[in-house]
């Protein structure tokens, strides 16, 4: 936006003005939506250490939002399908050995964004695209975005609640769950996918570059305060959803994007959560540990 917005005294009056254009609306709208997805899935991402999977379906949202703006299909189905594709890929590569598995996703990744890059080149018209594109933005996001936003998310939820209890117990000791007849493998390849849409929802609002602010900061920030799951997770969103709509009022009152706002906010958080188990430690008797089955 721009410097012009400025809070006064009146703050129920500031509120009000803010959510008087329609593009704020949708934007609180879209940042509610994508920061209960991802600070679910997130919560797992963190528990399952998959963090590396994370980033990678994250860098590859950029190429696919910069090449379907090349081919004129919009930036949404470019992310939604390249971060499915490689959440799928990831999936298929999976067992088959750490380093080379590393070593394979590295590549690749490394090979998309320089077609990231090579399709905003090539796309003469695109000027502020890949900022936009990278860090984030809350203008332009429409009510028929906001739509897709929801029921994308619906279903995102809608699947991880059905395979949650299972899930976290392949999360928590694969080896027992699949030994206690778990699908844990089936699990896994579900979950990647459930990853790979979360993430094309989250990167429109914080860009590409920044999805962790949203996908793993908060859950991390969660299992930092408390080992009990329901609590943490509960937490995860709720955090996810302060930093969000935290940085969209900044944003809003400011000339800067979108997703630094709502990083830095996100790991303000984090940062206390730190001192917090840091004065927990120095206190006998009060437990602290990662999150327990």
């Amino acid at each position: 936006m721009s410097a012009d917005p400025l809070w006064s005294w009146n703050l129920v009056g500031d509120v009000r003005q803010m959510w008087s254009y329609p593009f704020m609306v949708n934007a609180f709208r879209a940042g509610a939506i994508v920061a209960v997805v991802s600070a679910a899935v997130g919560w797992f991402v963190v528990l399952r250490r998959q963090t590396f999977a994370a980033h990678t379906v994250s860098a590859v949202a950029f190429p696919g939002a910069a090449g379907a703006v090349l081919l004129g299909v919009g930036a949404v189905s470019g992310y939604f399908t390249l971060c499915v594709t490689a959440a799928l890929v990831i999936a298929a590569l999976r067992g088959t050995g750490d380093r080379e598995e590393s070593a394979l996703t590295g590549t690749v990744q490394a090979f998309l964004l320089a077609c990231g890059y090579l399709f905003t080149a090539l796309y003469k018209g695109l000027l502020e695209g890949p900022q936009t594109i990278l860090f984030g933005t809350f203008l332009g996001i429409t009510t028929t975005q906001v739509t897709v936003l929801l029921g994308v998310g619906i279903a995102v939820l809608a699947v991880l609640a059905l395979i949650g209890r299972p899930l976290l117990f392949a999360s928590v000791d694969p080896r027992v769950a699949a030994a206690r007849g778990v699908p844990v493998r089936a699990l896994s390849v579900v979950f990647l996918v459930l990853l790979g849409a979360a993430t094309a929802e989250a990167s429109q609002i914080t860009g590409t570059l920044l999805v962790f602010a949203l996908m793993v900061i908060p859950a991390a920030t969660a299992q930092t305060l408390t080992a009990r799951p329901a609590a943490s997770l509960l937490l995860a969103v709720a955090l996810a959803l302060a930093a969000t709509w935290a940085g969209l009022i900044a944003a809003y009152c400011s000339p800067y994007p979108l997703g630094f706002f709502v990083t830095s906010f996100a790991f303000t958080g984090y940062v206390l959560a730190l001192g917090v188990r840091v004065l927990r430690t120095a206190v006998p008797g009060r437990p602290v540990g990662e999150v327990a089955s």
